[in-house]
């Protein structure tokens, strides 16, 4: 075949979690329709996330925690590519990998789900001292300043098992979790409210799916490549762009909220204290019409953020990537370090 892979499997790995599974079902999917005489097999792992549940994320210390032993098979070669949820993909990939495709978002929200008692509630009509239950310093920061008479605590554990605490126990009136995720694992019938960007910005390349390969193995990259979205490709990189700048993790309350509209990109991006009391959030735009320029060469590898998409026009990615950079130097300019700072201090500690 043209792309020089067929005749062997591809290699897709994954996390083993039924929600992992699930995005890199529906990944293999659309390779599958673009590549009919391609065979592609999925190889399954554990991950230290998935291994440590005992321990709040933004405790664990480590930026890798889902990704670490897929981008491990991912440089033995074991595996060709590896799908994500974009957003537990550090802003600095390990030399060797890019982000070889960005598949079209999914609704980028939060939504709230409920215990069966509470069915047909919003979050302000719960109780006094109602219990929430998140693992997100990002949902937990924004949310405690909107609804000062809940508390929230810390739920760790893969969808499954968050939603039977939920519904078994008794310690929580409501979790929040990524809409995305419980749309694709079919359980949409069980969000209770969906959270509006002025509730709670969504964390940095929420919704999106992205495929990790090795940034040198061409072959592969070529064939990933056409699964990108070119809008959330654009709305990605300004994130990612931004969470960079501000030396952003999952240990920070780091918030944004895109859209994409006219062929102007806008950008709303946000930093919180822990207990949200403190806050900075700005919304900067630019344009991103640009045409499409063969730019063969050594140029056609150029990286935005860890994302290699050969098929979106390159200005439109540099314009992005300094629309996230311009926003983060903004809120850094009104004291965004010192706020940052004091939250990774007191989660630290």
């Amino acid at each position: 075949g043209e792309n020089g892979v067929n005749g062997r499997a591809i290699r897709v790995g994954t996390r083993r979690s039924q929600l992992a599974r699930i995005q890199t079902d529906s990944v293999v999917m659309m390779l599958r329709e673009l590549y009919p005489d391609l065979c592609f097999e999925i190889v399954a792992m554990s991950t230290t996330g998935d291994k440590i549940l005992d321990t709040a994320l933004s405790k664990i210390g480590e930026k890798s925690l889902f990704t670490k032993e897929l981008e491990s098979a991912l440089e033995r070669n074991e595996v060709d590519l590896v799908v994500h949820s974009l957003k537990d993909l550090p802003t600095s990939l390990p030399p060797g990998f890019t982000i070889g495709a960005v598949c079209k978002r999914e609704n980028p929200l939060d939504a709230v789900v409920f215990h069966p008692k509470n069915c047909g509630k919003t979050l302000s009509l719960l109780p006094e001292k109602s219990v929430i239950g998140t693992s997100s310093l990002r949902r937990a920061a924004q949310l405690k300043k909107k609804f000062p008479h809940l508390e929230f605590k810390d739920i760790r554990g893969n969808l499954n098992t968050r939603l039977k605490k939920l519904d078994e126990k008794e310690d929580f009136s409501a979790i929040i979790l990524a809409a995305a995720g419980l749309k694709r694992m079919g359980w949409e019938n069980r969000i209770g409210q969906l959270l509006s960007p002025e509730d709670c910005l969504y964390a940095v390349g929420q919704g999106a799916l992205a495929v990790e390969v090795r940034s040198k193995d061409q072959e592969i990259l070529n064939m990933v490549s056409a699964l990108h979205d070119a809008d959330t490709v654009l709305c990605c990189i300004a994130e990612r762009a931004f969470m960079k700048r501000l030396e952003g993790g999952c240990s920070v309350p780091v918030a944004v909220n895109t859209l994409l509209k006219d062929d102007q990109l806008y950008l709303t991006g946000a930093v919180y204290s822990l207990d949200g009391s403190d806050s900075l959030k700005e919304t900067m735009q630019t344009g991103v019409s640009y045409p499409h320029q063969n730019e063969d060469g050594p140029n056609d590898d150029v990286q935005h953020v860890g994302i290699t998409a050969k098929n979106v026009p390159g200005q439109a990615q540099e314009a992005a990537e300094n629309l996230g950079v311009e926003l983060a130097s903004l809120l850094l300019s009104k004291g965004a370090k010192h706020i940052l700072s004091v939250a990774r201090q007191l989660n630290d500690a």
